[in-house]
């Protein structure tokens, strides 16, 4: 492939995330391998053994080595990656939450898997939504080509806005299927990006700081208020970005796609690689005259909830579908539009919460078009609906 030309090229989701990590050039790379990540960090480090990269790669014991050095060079001022899924992603828990609080601007990539027990080696949300407080930016990705983009706008993301950030595909359904995408030219790529230049760091000896410091309660609750401060910024930050990489690219990006959304009735919101199926959908049903419409969430942390209140405003009714339960109550995505709705001046639409696709079950066009008709004829309740299982 010609590094310097704007290229059009079949990758699968885990080669194009490598791909965009070969352009960004990390100074240091800790890995683990873990399906189905492991494509992205066999293909990077093959590209390290022709000499294509100077990444310092770290193969470390286990996944919880692998955050730890993450956050030690970091703190160190290199510019570091990672990338996991599943139980690597739950064995990382304890650290992720030192990552984000001393405010280490680390990418991960995740290629989001079930979690045990049972043993399941397949794609859903559970590991990033079992993350999803632990202080780290999340960006979802439908296809290749936004795991290539959100790789790129997620290392720009973590250090304009000081935070840790997960860039997220589904396991299998993206890291592993190959689909064509446009690949940026090297030097457009590193330019965007730019230098990493920390503003401080542990090995500028003229000026010394400390991380992770003791804080009691005389100073804690401040740590974290900033530290929250610091994330419902990173929004504006991440559109700012977003509409940078618009301009260099030609692919829009925001908060979140709307797809059929000025006079949608009936409309589902959802994460991840079954946007495409609902769009497809959503054309079919529109030539029969039903007004569907879909919100695919880009931007999950921080939430952009006055955003999504807004352009659903005026929406009937709508399905919340997530590859994730929060256990004991609804899920992730679903609380956050109802208290979206609540606490804004809009009238609440209907909103039923479905749990689809665990542990990789597939889920069919048919299927999502008795969601539709579900709203359509007002057949909601107030429980979970679960779909596909048996």
């Amino acid at each position: 492939m010609g590094k310097n030309n704007k290229n059009r090229i079949a990758l699968t989701g885990g080669a194009a995330v490598a791909e965009a990590l070969r352009q960004i050039e990390p100074d240091v790379m800790p890995v683990y391998p873990i399906t189905p990540q492991t494509t992205i960090i066999e293909t990077y480090a093959k590209f390290k053994a022709d000499g294509e990269v100077m990444t310092e790669m770290i193969e470390v014991e286990s996944e919880h080595s692998a955050i730890s050095a993450c956050v030690g060079a970091s703190a160190a001022g290199a510019r570091t990656v990672t990338a996991t899924s599943s139980q690597g992603l739950a064995l990382m828990n304890e650290i992720l939450y030192i990552a984000s609080g001393l405010r280490l601007p680390i990418l991960m990539a995740v290629s989001a898997r079930a979690l045990s027990a049972p043993i399941n080696i397949h794609g859903d949300h559970s590991d990033v939504m079992g993350a999803r407080d632990a202080g780290w930016i999340q960006i979802f990705s439908e296809n290749a080509q936004e795991a290539y983009d959100n790789t790129i706008i997620g290392m720009k993301l973590a250090e304009k806005a000081g935070l840790p950030v997960m860039a997220i595909m589904d396991g299998f359904n993206t890291s592993h299927c190959v689909e064509n995408l446009e690949i940026l030219p090297d030097e457009k790529v590193k330019e965007f990006v730019g230098e990493y230049k920390p503003e401080k760091y542990l090995l500028d000896i003229k000026n010394p700081v400390t991380y992770g410091p003791l804080a009691l309660q005389n100073s804690y609750f401040e740590f974290k208020v900033d530290q929250e401060v610091a994330m419902e910024s990173a929004k504006e930050s991440y559109l700012e970005i977003a509409r940078e990489f618009e301009k260099l690219s030609g692919r829009a990006k925001n908060y979140f796609e709307s797809y059929q959304l000025e006079d949608a009735e009936q409309v589902i919101i959802l994460a991840g690689s079954t946007a495409g199926t609902v769009k497809d959908l959503v054309d079919k049903l529109r030539k029969y005259g039903q007004r569907a419409g879909l919100l695919k969430i880009n931007l999950f942390r921080p939430f952009p909830r006055k955003e999504i209140v807004e352009v659903l405003k005026n929406t009937k009714s709508i399905a919340v579908m997530e590859r994730a339960i929060s256990s004991g109550t609804y899920s992730p995505i679903y609380h956050d539009i109802v208290s979206g709705f609540y606490n804004s001046e809009h009238k609440m639409p209907a909103i039923q919460n479905y749990v689809y696709s665990l542990g990789g079950r597939d889920i069919f066009a048919g299927d999502i078009e008795k969601v539709f008709e579900d709203l359509k004829n007002n057949k909601l309740s107030k429980e979970i609906k679960y779909i596909g299982n048996k």
